[in-house]
């Protein structure tokens, strides 16, 4: 009965093993990239910062320029 037991409990460990490895690994894997990160420095954040509110700009442009467009075809379609 013993003899059972641990071959038992030798697979379930083996069980358990197979479940974890995949999660010690990717915890690993996601600790070495959090290490690897740099925040930006000031120079690049005010550059990537100035190339978003540019995007910004634009698209509210088109969007304004669309509208005024749209707005005069509407009544003379609708009426």
């Amino acid at each position: 009965m013993s003899q059972a037991s641990e071959v038992s409990a030798s697979n379930i460990m083996d069980q358990v093993m197979q479940f974890a490895e995949p999660s010690r690994q990717f915890v690993k894997d996601s600790i070495w990239l959090v290490k690897r990160c740099t925040k930006p420095g000031r120079k690049e954040f005010q550059k990537i910062a100035m190339a978003i509110a540019i995007g910004f700009a634009v698209m509210g442009f088109i969007g304004f320029f669309v509208k005024l467009i749209h707005i005069p075809i509407n009544n003379i379609v609708g009426g």
